[in-house]
């Protein structure tokens, strides 16, 4: 409960900043700057495939424990991978012999090495088991409490490899040609819209030569039509991120 306490006073003190909180002298402070940075970044992540990048994790399962934590960093998990022949280092009933009849008659012989036939009828062999005996794990996956689930009991201590896609830094992002300039743009626009808010608040302010017209409308109409346009670039991918392929059905 506490945490959601403080998820909805960060919610609030965003939109207090939004609304131009805090300026007296109509001009933005450090934290209106940071809060524009900040929501540069989070809609780039949210709208942007080049937020994000593809990595490999190992996992050690534990003997009768399907569910573990992953790093706040991984935001889905695509695959897992387990030990394939030649590098499972248990015997006794977990081995296979029909594998290694199978591989001793066509990979061990002196003077026959197989060829591309034999290597793709003995991969779709061992799909074909992997499908029937479990090689494959299925699992759940919870992107907000990052809680990787196994959907069995392991037997035994075993190591996956996991295939995830993971958040970019931002220090990584800023890093990268094409993101910096997006955030940096949707940032100044977001920064142009909290000034607009605060000098809104006042239609005049009093002047030597008399009342002093403050661009709030302007400011706030420039920043919207900035932001249609940094919208627009990532539906055409111009921020480095992926696009669709081609979708048969």
């Amino acid at each position: 409960m506490a945490k959601d306490k403080s998820n909805r006073d960060k919610i609030i003190e965003d939109m207090r900043n939004l609304l131009g909180d805090g300026m007296v002298d109509v001009e933005l402070d450090p934290k209106h700057y940071n809060q524009g940075l900040d929501l540069a970044f989070d809609r780039f992540r949210q709208r942007s495939s080049n937020a994000n990048e593809e990595a490999t994790l190992f996992l050690q399962m534990q003997k009768d424990t399907n569910e573990y934590t992953l790093p706040k960093e991984v935001i889905e998990v695509r695959e897992t991978f387990r030990r394939a022949l030649g590098s499972d280092q248990q015997s006794g009933i977990d081995v296979d012999p029909f594998e290694i009849a199978y591989t001793n008659l066509y990979f061990l012989q002196a003077g026959r090495i197989g060829g591309l036939t034999t290597w793709e009828a003995f991969s779709q062999y061992q799909e074909t088991i992997g499908r029937l005996f479990g090689n494959k794990i299925n699992f759940t996956w919870d992107t907000v409490t990052k809680k990787f689930t196994i959907i069995r009991r392991p037997r035994n201590a075993e190591t996956l490899l996991l295939q995830v896609y993971m958040l970019r830094t931002d220090e990584t992002l800023l890093d990268d040609p094409y993101a910096k300039s997006w955030i940096r743009e949707y940032a100044l626009a977001q920064c142009k819209m909290m000034l607009g808010e605060a000098r809104s608040k006042f239609g005049q302010l009093p002047g030597a030569q008399g009342g002093v017209t403050l661009n709030g409308a302007d400011l706030k109409a420039e920043a919207q039509a900035s932001l249609d346009r940094l919208e627009e670039e990532i539906r055409n991918y111009t921020d480095g991120g992926d696009p669709l392929g081609i979708i048969i059905g």
